[in-house]
C-alpha cells in the first residue's frame, strides 16, 4: 500500500490529524506538491505563505507568514485529507498583525472546509486585533465566515450585516481554541471550549452536498500559528 493510500485510509476510519511536530506531518499527510521554504517537502502544501515547523507559546507548531502580491483570494495551507462533506475540525490557532502589515491588518487566522481547485472554499476566520478594541462596531466583527469565490466578507457584510460575523473574546497572537462543526448546509463554530456556538451558519454558500479538503486559512499581513489541528468525519 502505498503512503498515500495509508493517510485516506486511515483519515477515512476517523484518525485525528494533528498539526503538531514533524514527526506527525510527515506520517499523517502525504505528498502533494512542493511546499514552501522552512517546511520539508511531502507534509503539506503552502499557498501564499511561508512555513515553518517552531514552538510557541508552549505548543510545538505551524508557522504561516502571509506573503505579499498574491493573486488569488486566499492564502492556504492545504492538508491533504480526503474530499469532506461532514466532519469536525478542532485545534488551536494564534494570528497577529506583522511588523510591517497595514493598519487595517486585523490578524486574520482561521480554518478553511470544502476546499475544491484551491479557489472554492468556505471558511471562518478570526480577526483577533478586534476582540478587544475600543470600537464596539469593530468588536462585532471579530469572527466571520466567507464563501469563495462568489461571497466574500465584503459581499456578505453588505447583503447581510450581522449575520455572518459575531463578538467573541480574541487577543492577537494568543492561542485560541477553535472547533469548527460541518454537517450538510449548516457550520457551528465554538471558541475556547464554550458549550454554545459563537456563530453559527445555517446556509452554507457551496450547498449541503459539496465537499472537499480542508486547510489553515491565512489572511494578509498576518503571522500565524496552529498547533494540535484534528480532523474527524
Amino acid at each position: 500500500m502505498t503512503d498515500n493510500a495509508q493517510t485516506r485510509r486511515a483519515a477515512m476510519a476517523g484518525a485525528a490529524l494533528t498539526v503538531a511536530s514533524a514527526t506527525s506531518l510527515a506520517a499523517l499527510a502525504a505528498p502533494r506538491g512542493t511546499a514552501e521554504a522552512g517546511l520539508e517537502s511531502g507534509g503539506i502544501r503552502a499557498i501564499g505563505v511561508e512555513t515553518a515547523r517552531t514552538n510557541y507559546r508552549g505548543r510545538p507548531a505551524l508557522r504561516a507568514i502571509a506573503l505579499e502580491n498574491v493573486s488569488g483570494l486566499d492564502r492556504l495551507v492545504l492538508l491533504n485529507t480526503p474530499p469532506f462533506s461532514d466532519c469536525t475540525i478542532e485545534g488551536w490557532i494564534s494570528g497577529a498583525p506583522a511588523a510591517q502589515a497595514s493598519a487595517t491588518a486585523r490578524g486574520f487566522v482561521g480554518i478553511a472546509f470544502r476546499v475544491r481547485d484551491e479557489a472554492e472554499l468556505e471558511a471562518i476566520y478570526l480577526r483577533p486585533t478586534n476582540g478587544r478594541a475600543d470600537d464596539q462596531l469593530r468588536r462585532n466583527h471579530s469572527v466571520q465566515y466567507i464563501s469563495h469565490p462568489d461571497c466574500p466578507w465584503e459581499r456578505l457584510r453588505a447583503e447581510a450585516p450581522a449575520k455572518y460575523e459575531t463578538y467573541v473574546d480574541l487577543e492577537p497572537g494568543r492561542w485560541t481554541h477553535v472547533r469548527i462543526v460541518v454537517h450538510g448546509a449548516r457550520a457551528q463554530l465554538y471558541v475556547d471550549g464554550a458549550q454554545q456556538p459563537t456563530l453559527i451558519v445555517s446556509d452554507l454558500k457551496h450547498g449541503a452536498e459539496a465537499k472537499g479538503a480542508v486547510a489553515l486559512w491565512v489572511g494578509p499581513g498576518t503571522i500565524a500559528h496552529f498547533s494540535g489541528v484534528r480532523i474527524r468525519p
